[in-house]
């Protein structure tokens, strides 16, 4: 397992005075709401399931210790400098000083504060406990906060972020501002312009000023707020979470998706949650609420697995080649992969990117013979977990692989050949991971092919043999099955790529995955 450095949690947008004072309220700034609705009952009904919440998760699972002691701040500062166990969480409460409950004129808050007093936390928590660096776990605009600290505030001071920060994992976070699917852009320019409630923050002004150190110029049409240069930090240390579910969101606390669009979690759109080049996964929940993200056995398990995984599992289609009836009118023709990620005994998917939900995989075929992957998932093992005894010995992962074809006449879709829910490929993809010979073993199989129903299926014969030599990293090329070789070439195959993260794992892969 990765070392379990200090994890800061960052709360989201509060609102305006009266959301402010709610919040302040909880000791834990909403991180350990639990839910008890997951949406894996018969007929599609949701059932219920028990999730406590992340932060009793990390303890119950991984040891972690919430060190709330009157004031953390305060406590913090009286320990001696490294005494303090590493796995520890501590809460960002920025909105403290803006909040009208302590008998004082509250503070108007400003991001860029907030930015500066997590660092000041970052660098507390980093001398008392004696940790290298931290992780920081953040939800919707708490992900900015954490943006502006290592993009902004460190570099302003001539350091940086990757002194302070080993990973930053986001739930739901507006990494590219919040647009709205209504008005022609006239809401987001009053928004912009008048600041209500602060809502500012996520127009591209304000994201411009708190994402850029000092003398950088001005901002430029082409400027992306969702990037993060390579030169502040590294975009790979860093998981977008993104929730696709805008039905659920609730109203009360914001914009309904009637203004964000279908295409959100209900209040932050898809592609505004997206970081190029950083880890993600989708997952069907909202943005807060009885099904939200942060309260959600899917967040749990993407994040537990980025911050404390030591293995990193990234899957690939290759070999692609169109149709040969299709070659001539491939610009007509649309390929969309969907798929999703289901590991065994969690009534949840790690990743769903469907069409339904307004995400699949656009495919693009090369133009030449040669072989471009299409990136289809990332995920993170725990190697050798130390919790939990009672899972199988066998790790369990089913990768749902979905290959669809659509056409279009002169750029508009046509109906007149579609057949609705119908794939031209098909299949699950099955693999086993466990202990083997004093390392990790993985075993695959596609389920159309298995002999039996696969909650029977115990795999056999020799494990999959590594086909790259190079240190800390294994890669294994299985192929589709026949039925598709034949449609899509004699090549077609999906590529599994695991990759040991940080050099720890190369001699510690004992014991069942996670």
């Amino acid at each position: 397992m990765a070392r379990k450095l200090p994890i800061i949690y960052v709360r989201g947008f509060g609102g305006g005075q009266s959301g402010i004072d709610s919040l302040v309220e909880d000791p834990f700034y909403g991180f350990n709401v639990g839910s008890t609705h997951v949406r894996v009952g018969a007929g599609g009904d949701p059932s219920f399931y028990q999730f406590e919440s992340p932060l009793l998760r990390l303890m119950l699972d991984h040891g972690y210790d919430l060190k709330v002691h009157g004031s953390q701040l305060a406590w913090l500062g009286t320990q001696p400098d490294g005494e303090v166990p590493e796995a520890t969480i501590w809460i960002h409460r920025f909105y403290d000083d803006a909040a009208s409950t302590w008998g004082r004129t509250p503070q108007e808050y400003r991001l860029e504060r907030a930015a500066e007093d997590l660092l000041d936390l970052v660098s507390l928590v980093r001398t008392k406990t004696g940790a290298p660096r931290v992780h920081l776990v953040a939800h919707s605009m708490g992900g900015l906060v954490c943006r502006s600290m290592m993009q902004k505030v460190i570099p302003d001071r001539g350091a940086h972020a990757e002194q302070y920060v080993d990973r930053l994992f986001t739930y739901a976070t507006p990494h590219g501002g919040i647009d709205f699917d209504i008005g022609f852009g006239l809401f987001e320019k009053v928004r912009d312009h008048f600041g209500i409630q602060g809502a500012d923050i996520f127009g591209p002004q304000r994201m411009w000023e708190y994402l850029n150190p000092a003398g950088v110029g001005d901002r430029t049409a082409s400027w992306d707020p969702r990037k993060i240069p390579e030169e502040a930090f590294a975009p790979e240390r860093v998981f977008a979470l993104i929730g696709t579910n805008p039905d659920d969101y609730d109203v009360a606390r914001g914009l309904s998706s009637a203004a964000v669009g279908v295409k959100s979690d209900g209040l932050v759109q898809i592609e505004n949650a997206y970081v190029p080049d950083a880890k993600f996964a989708f997952v069907h929940r909202s943005h807060s609420g009885r099904y939200g993200i942060v309260n959600s056995e899917e967040g749990y398990q993407n994040m537990r697995r980025f911050l404390l995984g030591d293995l990193e599992v990234t899957a690939d289609l290759v070999g692609l080649r169109p149709p040969r009836q299709e070659a001539a009118d491939r610009d007509d023709i649309v390929w969309q992969a969907e798929v999703e990620l289901a590991v065994r005994g969690l009534p949840i998917l790690m990743h769903q990117q469907t069409a339904a939900h307004h995400c699949p995989v656009i495919l693009d075929f090369p133009a030449d013979e040669s072989d471009r992957p299409q990136p289809l998932v990332t995920t993170f093992l725990i190697a050798d977990p130390t919790t939990r005894p009672e899972e199988a010995e066998h790790a369990r992962y089913t990768l749902h692989l979905r290959l669809i074809s659509l056409r279009q006449r002169n750029g508009i879709f046509d109906f007149r050949d579609h057949v609705e829910q119908t794939a031209d490929f098909d299949d699950w993809l099955a693999v086993d991971i466990g202990a083997a010979d004093g390392g990790l073993a993985a075993w695959a199989a596609w389920v159309s092919e298995l002999p039996v129903p696969l909650r029977d299926y115990v795999p056999t014969g020799p494990p999959l043999e590594d086909e790259d030599a190079s240190p800390r990293r294994w890669v294994k090329r299985i192929a589709l099955p026949s039925a598709a070789r034949k449609l899509f070439g004699p090549h077609v195959a999906l590529r599994l790529t695991v990759r040991d993260r940080d050099g720890h794992a190369a001699d510690a892969l004992t014991g069942p995955p996670q």
